[in-house]
């Protein structure tokens, strides 16, 4: 079946309880503050290496963990910890693996870019462009293999989308009719060159038709309508009809990573954004132009997130850096007993 694009507006109003409008927007500011901080510990040292911010790019992973259920499996790349809080794992552990701390995930041994939870069923930050992508099949296959009605979301980025690995995964994929949501995170700028630069086809999409994948493009700055296509993707390879292919066009308002001054754009391009378009704000404004919440109510919000971010990075702060004997653990995974799925 060729890929299609979806033509029905996705009506941002209907399903989505008061409750549920607030859940997405305290989620949504919990990844703005916690980028926002990291940002801020990468400029006093206490974050080396790569950091790639998740700013802008919120209303993605928030709308489709919002389409996931339990048991489902996730794998991204580099620009990774929106993902992680998303999924529900400790924000404390998350900022600790940043900062090289034994309090981390990784047990500070992973960083920015390599974190994993098994109980979250979150299989990395990948370093590697599109390395994560056959990775996804391989997760997909496995839940099809055992026969346990379980997804796998498989992002990546409109870089990657150029990487031959990820068309050998589309043919695999759709080969075995695998349950896997490949998710194109486009943020229109890859590293630092414009998608109307770096590809002629910009319609990430449309390249799954190739082989027979099903596919729409959504507006990655409206939390609901993310969810709402992320809902129609789950039910397609939970019916075993997948892959899927979902093209969210989003933004991030930062560089590539922390190293990047974004040069490539101007300032007012930004600024543009951030005033019309941001996801956050949007669902700031449905909760008050609804009568949902009061801005008092949303103060008291903001508060406790950023109570929650700063006792993160206080954790971190305070946790240990690895000893010496950690170099020599977590080489090998533990034995999987025959049947089960990690």
């Amino acid at each position: 079946m060729a890929a299609r694009k979806s033509t029905a507006k996705a009506d941002t109003k209907s399903n989505v309880s008061a409750e549920d409008l607030k859940k997405y927007y305290r989620e949504m500011l919990l990844i703005r503050r916690f980028e926002e901080k990291a940002g801020q510990l990468y400029g006093m040292g206490l974050i080396g290496g790569f950091c790639h911010l998740y700013i802008g790019q919120e209303a993605v992973v928030v709308g489709l963990e919002a389409a996931a259920e339990e048991g489902d499996k996730r794998i991204t790349s580099y620009r990774d910890h929106g993902h992680m809080l998303a999924c529900g794992m400790d924000p404390k552990g998350v900022m600790a693996e940043l900062t090289g701390r034994e309090g981390g995930y990784s047990k500070g041994k992973g960083g920015s870019m390599h974190m994993f939870s098994k109980e979250k069923h979150f299989y990395g930050g990948h370093g590697i462009v599109a390395a994560q992508v056959p990775i996804g099949a391989g997760l997909a296959f496995a839940d099809k293999y055992l026969g346990n009605d379980r997804v796998t979301f498989t992002y990546f980025g409109d870089g990657a989308a150029n990487q031959g690995q990820v068309y050998e995964a589309y043919n695999m994929a759709e080969l075995w009719n695998l349950p896997c949501i490949f998710v194109i995170e486009n943020n229109q700028y890859a590293m630092g060159t414009s998608t109307k630069r770096s590809t002629h086809s910009p319609s990430y999409w449309e390249r799954g038709a190739a082989y027979g994948i099903k596919g729409e493009e959504v507006d990655g700055m409206d939390v609901l309508a993310v969810k709402a296509a992320g809902e129609k993707a789950v039910a397609v390879c939970r019916a075993g009809d997948g892959p899927y292919i979902l093209e969210i066009k989003t933004y991030r308002y930062r560089g590539h990573s922390m190293s990047d001054p974004a040069k490539y754009r101007t300032r007012e391009e930004v600024q543009e954004m951030r005033e019309k378009r941001d996801a956050i704000e949007h669902v700031r404004q449905m909760l008050l132009t609804g009568g949902h919440a009061t801005e008092d109510d949303l103060k008291a919000i903001d508060k406790e997130i950023k109570e929650i971010v700063n006792e993160s990075a206080e954790f971190a702060k305070e946790s240990p850096e690895p000893a010496l004997e950690e170099l020599w653990t977590d080489i090998y995974a533990d034995e999987v007993p025959q049947g089960e799925a990690v």
